[in-house]
C-alpha cells in the first residue's frame, strides 16, 4: 500500500516554501520525488506556497490546495517576523491546482471567498461529505472584527471546486485554534486541532455530526502534555498503516531548522487516539514541514519515482 506526502521545507531562502513529494511503499519510510526538488512553485500572489493539501476527488484526479504565504519574504535582516502582521495581513487567498495523474498539473490558481475581513487563511484541509457528495474546505483564519486577535476554524463547500460556498465559522474556542484535521472512522468524525494558548497543544474532539458539537478528548490533552515542549508540535495528519495501525504525524518545530519535521504517533487501530510516539520506527530524507498523507496506488507510486 504505497502512500503520498505532500508537504513543503523550513528553509531561509523561498524554494523551501513550495509544494514538495515524498512517497513511500508502506507508510514509515518515506523517499524524496523530483530529485528534492518542489513539483510546484507558486507565481501568484505572495509567491510561496505553506501547509500543502492533497484530496483525490471521488470523480477522478486530485486538487493540491496551499496557504498562499512566503514567510522568507516576510523576514527582516535578521530573519525575524512580524507574525501579527501576518495575521492581519497575509494570505487573503488560497493557492490550488488541479491534477488527473500526479505528474501533469493545471494552472495555479487563487481562491478567494468574497470576505474582505479575513486576515489571513492558513492551513486548508479537504474532508469530503459522502452523504452531500460536496467538500467541505476548513482553514484557520483571524477577523476584522475582534482586531485579528483571535484565530478560528471556518469552512467552505464546493462540489467541484469551482464555486464556493460564502465561507462560515465551523469551530471555535476561548482561546485562538489553528491546524484543523479531520478524519471519519464509522460513524465517528474525528477533530484533531492546534491549540495555540492556554494550554498550547494539540488537542482532539469527536462527533456523531461533521458539523458538532464536538465533545473534548481528555485523556489526548493528558498525553499531549506529557510531550517535551507540548507547544512546538502542530499541523495534524493521520492515515491508515498497512499493519491495520492508525498513525497521527505531528509537526515538531521546537529546535533548530534543521531537524524540524513531522514525528509519527502510532496507535492500535483507526478511532483509537491512545497514541505512542514512534519516532525509532519512521524515516525521511528531509525535514517535512505541514502537508498531507494520502494513500495512493501502485501505478502512481510508480509514476512518480520515475520524476
Amino acid at each position: 500500500m504505497p502512500y503520498l506526502f505532500v508537504h513543503f521545507k523550513e528553509k531561509l531562502t523561498p524554494d523551501g516554501e513550495q509544494v514538495y513529494f515524498a512517497v513511500s511503499r508502506d507508510g514509515f519510510s518515506f523517499e524524496e520525488v523530483n530529485g528534492g526538488n518542489p513539483l510546484l512553485e507558486s507565481k501568484l500572489s505572495e509567491k510561496g506556497c505553506r501547509d500543502i493539501e492533497i484530496v483525490r476527488l471521488h470523480t477522478g484526479g486530485f486538487v493540491i490546495l496551499t496557504t498562499d504565504l512566503c514567510i522568507v519574504y516576510r523576514m527582516d535582516e535578521n530573519h525575524n517576523v512580524n507574525w501579527k502582521e501576518v495575521n492581519s495581513h497575509g494570505s487573503k487567498c488560497l493557492c490550488m491546482w488541479k491534477t488527473d495523474d500526479l505528474v501533469n498539473f493545471s494552472e495555479q490558481k487563487l481562491i478567494y471567498f468574497g470576505r474582505d475581513d479575513f486576515g489571513c487563511l492558513w492551513a486548508p484541509e479537504v474532508f469530503f461529505d459522502e452523504e452531500n457528495e460536496e467538500y467541505l474546505i476548513h482553514w484557520g483564519s483571524t477577523v476584522k472584527e475582534d482586531g485579528y486577535s483571535h484565530m478560528s476554524i471556518y469552512c467552505s463547500k464546493t462540489k467541484d471546486f469551482e464555486s464556493f460556498s460564502s465561507p462560515e465559522l465551523y469551530f471555535t474556542k476561548n482561546n485562538e485554534i489553528l491546524d484543523s484535521h479531520i478524519q471519519k472512522v464509522g460513524d465517528t468524525y474525528h477533530l484533531f486541532y492546534k491549540n495555540a494558548e492556554k494550554p498550547s497543544m494539540n488537542m482532539h474532539a469527536t462527533s456523531k455530526s461533521l458539523y458538532g458539537p464536538f465533545e473534548h478528548d481528555e485523556v489526548f490533552e493528558k498525553y499531549m502534555a506529557t510531550l517535551e515542549k507540548p507547544g512546538s508540535y502542530e499541523a495534524p495528519t493521520v492515515y491508515t498503516l498497512p499493519n491495520g495501525e492508525w498513525c497521527l504525524m505531528l509537526d515538531f518545530f521546537g529546535c533548530e531548522k534543521s531537524k524540524m519535521g513531522y514525528v509519527p504517533f502510532v496507535s492500535s487501530a483507526p478511532g483509537n487516539c491512545n497514541f505512542e510516539m514512534k519516532k525509532d520506527f519512521f524515516s525521511f530524507p528531509y525535514g517535512f514541514k505541514h502537508g498531507r498523507v494520502i494513500e495512493i496506488t501502485q501505478e502512481e507510486y510508480e509514476r512518480l519515482k520515475q520524476l
